[in-house]
């Protein structure tokens, strides 16, 4: 089996040293402490080779936890953070004072998508924030989940042009409903005309609206539809461990993905998708 695959959507939390605050209720299998002890056994036994971590929660606590997991995993390449993006002076000390001197720190993210405003990005002080990112070649993963989220990163993009963005799990296409591909089409559309703007093709089974039954020929449309519209330079995949449990084993997840490129790409296609374009991306 060849490990060539960076999987630039994994979580862990762990529950005694972070607050989560989506979880607070939540009955599922989600609700206790995921660590990458739990994780590793099974990425050895996929095409995986490396992987990056992504925020869980809106703390530096979590960022602080993610970072320590990289230092002491190999397998793991990158740490996509989280910083108060309300508070641009606080940003800027941060990263000049600590997170620029760590190796790991490759990225932020906010749960936009637990925000009550969809346009949540779109606040002064957040722009603001994004600003500093760009001015430091530091992506920015965007959250979203229905439309309005969508419309957002097509407006941020168009205000801070040079901004990198990856739109996480392809920002939810409209797989359940069964459109190809609707609004969400033509929108994915817009905010791929801006060369900046990356698309993450994961999440798709948890989205497919029927996390038991779900299976490639339900995604396949949309990971296509994402490779047209952005291109073979701009995607790349994630697993979504452990919340793609949900929907099905990691290894099957990674069985589902790696058939569908596959079958679309040639070989030089399939592996920018699979390790070139994060690498390049995340500076990893």
């Amino acid at each position: 089996m060849k490990k060539s695959i960076i999987d630039t959507h994994i979580h862990t939390w762990n529950l005694e040293k972070a607050r989560y605050e989506w979880l607070d209720g939540d009955t599922s299998i989600l609700n206790r402490t995921y660590l990458l002890d739990e994780l590793l056994p099974e990425m050895a036994a996929t095409p995986v080779a490396a992987g990056v971590l992504v925020q869980a929660a809106n703390n530096l606590e979590d960022t602080e936890l993610m970072l320590e997991a990289a230092h002491s995993n190999h397998e793991i390449t990158g740490v996509v953070g989280w910083l108060p993006l309300t508070d641009p002076p606080t940003v800027q000390r941060l990263l000049e004072e600590k997170y620029l001197k760590t190796a790991y720190f490759k990225g932020v993210r906010h749960l936009i998508h637990n925000e009550p405003d969809p346009g949540w990005l779109l606040q002064e002080s957040v722009l603001d924030s994004l600003d500093i990112l760009a001015s430091y070649h530091i992506p920015y993963d965007i959250v979203g989940i229905n439309n309005d989220h969508l419309s957002t990163a097509i407006r941020v993009s168009e205000k801070i042009p040079s901004l990198r963005i990856v739109l996480d799990h392809l920002n939810q296409p409209p797989i359940k409903a069964g459109h190809r591909f609707g609004k969400w089409g033509e929108l994915i559309k817009e905010i791929a005309a801006n060369g900046n703007v990356y698309a993450k093709i994961s999440g798709l089974g948890t989205a497919s609206g029927d996390p038991v039954a779900w299976t490639a020929d339900d995604i396949s449309p949309y990971i296509g539809y994402a490779l047209e519209t952005f291109g073979t330079d701009r995607c790349f995949l994630g697993g979504d461990w452990p919340v793609s449990r949900l929907a099905g084993s990691y290894a099957m997840h990674w069985e589902r993905y790696t058939g569908i490129i596959d079958t679309l790409l040639n070989n030089g296609d399939a592996e920018k998708v699979y390790h070139k374009n994060a690498s390049l991306f995340y500076n990893l």
